[in-house]
Parts: C-alpha cells; sequence; structure tokens
C-alpha cells in the first residue's frame, strides 16, 4: 500500500505573509517618517525666507517666520534671529522624541548687510 503524498507547501505563503508583515509595516514607518522630515525641511526653509524679508521691511522676523508655517508646525519649531539672519528649526511629528529631534531640519535666511544710518 501507497502512503498519502505529503502536503509540506500547504499554508506555506500564508507563513510567508505573517512573517513578512513586520518588515513591511518597519519600511513603510521609515517611508513615512522621512517624509515628514522632507515636508519639515520646506518649511523651515519657507519660515527662514519669511523671517529674512521682514528683517528687510524692518518688520519682526520672528512673528513673521511663524506666520509662514502651517499651524501644526509651530508647536514644533524654534526660531532664532541672530542680527540679520533668520535661523528657524522644524522638527517632524514624530514619536519617540529622539527620532523626530534626529530629524530636525534647519533653515537659515539671510536679510543682507546692516543698513547703513
Amino acid at each position: 500500500m501507497k502512503a498519502p503524498p505529503l502536503r509540506a507547501e500547504h499554508g506555506q505563503s500564508s507563513i510567508e505573509l505573517v512573517a513578512l508583515l513586520p518588515l513591511i509595516l518597519i519600511v513603510g514607518l521609515a517611508i513615512m517618517a522621512l517624509l515628514a522630515a522632507r515636508s519639515a525641511a520646506g518649511d523651515a526653509a519657507a519660515a527662514a525666507e519669511a523671517g529674512a524679508m521682514a528683517l528687510i521691511q524692518d518688520g519682526d522676523a520672528a512673528a513673521a517666520a511663524r506666520a509662514a508655517l502651517p499651524a501644526p508646525a509651530r508647536r514644533r519649531t524654534e526660531i532664532d534671529v541672530d542680527g540679520r539672519r533668520v535661523i528657524v528649526t522644524v522638527r517632524p511629528p514624530a514619536q519617540p522624541q529622539f527620532l523626530a529631534d534626529a530629524l530636525a531640519s534647519t533653515a537659515s535666511a539671510n536679510a543682507g548687510p546692516e543698513p547703513r544710518p
């Protein structure tokens, strides 16, 4: 009498899918974190430029830079005005905090030389 054939591959694709799900999740989260970091870089550059333009027009550079940011990014932003230079640092919305700090973007814009009296 012959033994029935073994079904060694039955359910194999399900097991492979379950094994790959954590890897797919990690790659997806990494892509989202990098996209958030890129968005933060664009926000920082636009805010620094707006602050420098305000300095050129004798306005409040920090207020102009903050106004140029989207509302959710304003809480995660540091603005420093050093003479005629505006420096803006934006942290992306990432958890845990060390990841947001590691992906923070800093941009600066210069309003030109000091005006002559």
